[in-house]
């Protein structure tokens, strides 16, 4: 698969199937993305890989967590804004709703709403959980290095046949990814990721989120 292919056919996958990932078809994926650079060459990021019991018992413990509304808040961890310009805004719920439109949750619809949200949790069924952590010292330039690495870790898996979703849902629920995967205190998620193969009979993987037009987010200067 060449790099174009990957690029258009990696989109967020949130149905996979049962199929094992071979435990070296991940570190294959893993070595190769070591390649991704980063500010003068710091390598800040930190990946944890789990399957089997272990991923079943962060998805046990989080949703308990979720059941109770123990929830952190985006804003708290700086992660993302308490409130949304316009423009943003509406790039989320327009992938939210159609989402939600494919499944038929009509909004409004509480229980289902919540019940799909729920499956960020048990990882879209994936069998690979990943999660991404950096040093808790280190600022928004480390975080963006985190974000090539991750880029490149879901390009080399399309080159690999396997596809992804990144998560940032876990973060808000960090006590039981650090309990379980053993992630020192003086580190801090920045991610998870669910990794497998497809079920290409499930409905939500036809979704297609929108791209907006580069004209409106490419600003050329200085060109005749």
């Amino acid at each position: 698969m060449d790099v174009e292919e990957a690029i258009q056919s990696r989109r967020s996958i949130r149905a996979f199937t049962d199929q094992p990932v071979p435990k070296e078809i991940i570190d294959r994926i893993l070595r190769l993305s070591q390649r991704a650079p980063s500010g003068t060459n710091t390598q800040p990021w930190h990946t944890y890989v789990c399957t089997g019991a272990v991923r079943d018992a962060i998805s046990r413990d989080v949703l308990e967590m979720v059941d109770k509304g123990q929830a952190k808040r985006y804003e708290e961890l700086d992660y993302y804004p308490a409130k949304w310009k316009d423009v943003h805004r509406d790039r989320r719920r327009g992938v939210g709703w159609g989402l939600y439109g494919l499944l038929g949750i009509e909004k409004g619809d509480r229980e289902r709403t919540a019940k799909q949200s729920k499956r960020n949790f048990t990882f879209f069924d994936a069998p690979v959980g990943l999660f991404f952590t950096v040093d808790s010292y280190l600022l928004r330039g480390s975080w963006s290095d985190t974000g090539l690495y991750m880029q490149t870790v879901m390009l080399a898996a399309r080159g690999e046949g396997l596809h992804t979703c990144p998560q940032a849902a876990w973060i808000n629920y960090p006590e039981p990814i650090h309990k379980h995967l053993n992630i020192p205190d003086d580190q801090v998620l920045v991610s998870g990721m669910a990794m497998g193969y497809e079920d290409k009979t499930a409905i939500e993987n036809t979704l297609v989120s929108e791209r907006e037009d580069v004209a409106n987010v490419v600003h050329y200067v200085g060109f005749d």
